[in-house]
């Protein structure tokens, strides 16, 4: 019997190269003599719903088209089940996809990762019943996030950009009141982000070091700078040399609970909660075509 799964895409992703992507991922898989349900909700609640009622209905694995928000919601579908998740990249960042070093840019070439088979077992971060596999963004960044999504114009990056600065502008370090296995901590930051995985926002290095299979969520606390000082170190977020900053600290923990007054937390790129959340490891909780 041909192996079946469920292939979920969001089509808007990376601005229409989710519908590209599908395309050529849907020739791929089918043939390789796949059967594939090709789904595609409204929005992300019927997606989900789909993808669930998908696998329950005997698919034995899930593959996402989009970005890291597609994953995102692919993870919920399912994070402890041993059900394999795939990805074909087509959204804006695609920092899942470079944790496996999947192609990004030949949605066919992803496409064959699933149709090999082979799969890699990670950890996910997960705060009450939702997870999430990149990084918790939980200050200035997260800031940024909120202040995009309340604009109209421009779209794309360019609105992100022009976020960043509107945000220098008014930005005031933030106080955090932190536990960290049980330690507590109470101090001022620019930012806190819990990773699960050492990068977000397109290849942005934030928890430089984070190891997908070590069972450990990485926290790394940016302590107050000025707004110089944040524009100098942010191209280094690029490659990881931003830890050498003095104001730079770094914990791995199993469990984190991060507070701090009106901010929203956004996680693979999706708004994910407001603080305080607490975070714990999933250890062996995903399962991944490689």
């Amino acid at each position: 019997m041909a192996r079946e799964i469920a292939l979920l895409t969001n089509p808007t992703a990376g601005k229409g190269k989710g519908a590209k992507a599908r395309v050529a991922a849907l020739e791929r898989l089918r043939g390789a003599g796949l059967t594939v349900r090709d789904l595609s909700g409204q929005d992300a609640d019927e997606a989900l719903d789909l993808a669930r009622t998908a696998l329950a209905e005997g698919a034995e694995a899930l593959v996402v088209v989009g970005g890291d928000g597609m994953v995102h919601l692919g993870v919920q579908a399912v994070a402890g089940t041993g059900t394999p998740l795939g990805i074909i990249p087509a959204g804006t960042g695609n920092d899942v996809a470079r944790y496996f070093d999947l192609p990004r840019k030949d949605p066919g070439a992803a496409a064959d990762r699933v149709v090999a088979g082979e799969t890699r077992v990670v950890d996910l971060a997960r705060s009450g019943s939702r997870y999430f596999a990149t990084v918790l963004a939980a200050g200035f960044d997260a800031l940024v996030n909120e202040r995009a999504n309340r604009m109209t114009w421009p779209r794309g990056q360019m609105r992100y950009n022009l976020a960043t600065l509107a945000e220098l502008r008014v930005f005031k370090p933030l106080h955090y009141t932190l536990d960290l296995d049980g330690q507590q901590k109470s101090l001022e930051a620019m930012l806190v982000a819990v990773g699960n995985g050492p990068s977000f926002g397109g290849g942005l290095r934030i928890t430089e070091g984070a190891v997908l299979d070590d069972g450990l969520l990485d926290v790394v606390i940016i302590k107050p700078m000025s707004r110089g000082g944040l524009v100098r170190t942010y191209p280094k977020l690029f490659n990881g040399t931003h830890v050498t900053h003095p104001q730079y600290e770094h914990h791995r923990v199993r469990s984190v609970t991060v507070a701090s007054p009106g901010i929203t937390t956004y996680a693979d790129g999706e708004r994910f909660g407001a603080l305080p959340l607490t975070v714990e490891s999933a250890p062996g909780a995903l399962t991944v075509y490689t």
